[in-house]
């Protein structure tokens, strides 16, 4: 149950077309040259179709099985995301980003390059009746770019009945792999709150309205909603992130403005999380007597997997893996775009060990290599079961 011969030999070049996207790292929809990269690549190897500037920059690959359908071809898609960070690398590797500011702290670029992996070998081979659409996506990091496809007709044009995804997982040991059934990864939703009271000199507290003691009420009544309104057999996280207000010891500053996210798993608690959120700052602003402005803005929805395709990624996975290297991950409160390709189509969403690395958005992280091959393995198989005649 070991990797395939051939994506092994294949190594090398997935690990060489991995650096050079590291070393080359650009941000949300601005990916043109990876976009580029990618495309040319999926010429190379012979692609029946290969479509550029869906959801502005994403590329997609279409390859066509050579074993004969009973009925309908079916059809797979299988995504990767193509975007970088903007964090100032810090690994000094001789592949290191060569843009300033700019890194790929998530893995991206090992996502695309697997996935590249893939589509070489599935177009050498063809050993599979249907469809295989590779799906390489922009704007992971915060710009919602599976949306942006898939409003783009991504899963109508090229006729996807299913999906999956994958992510490498810092400290999953290096040939295993995790998932789950039902919610993976949370939602995620913005807070941003501005407070306006009366400013005034800090001797004569009793003439202003003083935002930062508003902002302080808000911070504290807004963590307290986790613990006191949401069942504890349910999950969500609200951390607020930034309080910024004035800037002299003596003076109680106009205006001190908050901004936070919130994290869930199911659409109930969201929706629970944003009223008592509304509620909070209505009180918090008739009790101070300060104006406060709430913008509550919806990201990304639940991640979630659905049974049937997790079944068939944890089969295919431990193919290449071995049963005992497929973990059941509990879910994570991080966000993934992903979500919205599988709230389009059925899918699931798996982790790939990358090792004892530093974590994700990291200044020092950094794809391990060693990954490829089970990755790149697994999505093969995965069209190959999917795709039986």
């Amino acid at each position: 149950m070991p990797v395939i011969n051939r994506v092994a030999d294949l190594q090398p070049d997935i690990m060489a077309w991995r650096r050079h996207l590291h070393a080359h790292p650009e941000l949300m929809y601005d990916v043109h040259g990876t976009a580029a990269f990618v495309a040319e690549r999926l010429r190379e190897f012979g692609c029946d179709e290969v479509a550029t500037g869906l959801g502005r920059t994403g590329v997609v690959g279409v390859i066509k099985g050579q074993k004969p359908a009973s009925g309908d071809p079916k059809v797979i898609g299988l995504r990767a995301d193509m975007d970088a960070l903007p964090i100032e690398e810090e690994t000094n590797l001789p592949y290191a980003s060569k843009t300033p500011g700019k890194m790929h702290a998530c893995g991206h670029d090992g996502h695309t390059a697997m996935l590249l992996g893939a589509a070489r070998y599935l177009a050498e081979t063809r050993n599979f009746a249907g469809d295989a659409v590779v799906i390489f996506q922009p704007a992971e990091e915060g710009g919602a770019g599976a949306d942006a496809m898939i409003k783009d007709g991504l899963m109508e044009r090229f006729r996807i009945e299913q999906v999956y995804g994958m992510h490498n997982g810092p400290g999953l040991p290096v040939g295993s792999f995790a998932l789950r059934p039902g919610p993976i990864m949370a939602a995620t939703d913005a807070i941003d709150i501005r407070i306006e009271g009366v400013g005034g000199h800090a001797a004569r507290p009793h003439k202003c309205i003083d935002s930062v003691l508003a902002g302080a009420q808000l911070v504290t009544a807004l963590q307290s909603i986790v613990s006191r309104t949401v069942d504890p057999l349910d999950s969500a996280v609200i951390s607020m992130c930034e309080f910024h207000a004035g800037n002299a010891r003596n003076v109680i500053p106009q205006v001190a403005e908050l901004k936070g996210t919130v994290r869930t798993l199911t659409p109930e608690v969201r929706d629970l999380v944003e009223r008592r959120v509304r509620e909070v700052v209505a009180g918090v602003a008739q009790q101070t007597g300060a104006t406060i402005d709430l913008v509550y803005e919806r990201g990304y929805p639940v991640t979630v997997n659905h049974p049937e395709q997790t079944e068939i990624a944890t089969r295919i996975a431990g193919d290449v893996a071995g049963a005992a290297n497929v973990h059941a991950v509990p879910p994570m409160m991080g966000a993934e775009d992903f979500a919205y390709m599988l709230e389009a189509r059925p899918g699931a969403f798996i982790f790939v060990g990358n090792g004892d690395s530093a974590g994700l958005h990291h200044p020092a992280y950094n794809f391990n290599d060693e990954a490829i091959v089970y990755g790149t393995s697994y999505w093969v198989k995965l069209v190959e079961h999917t795709l039986a005649a």
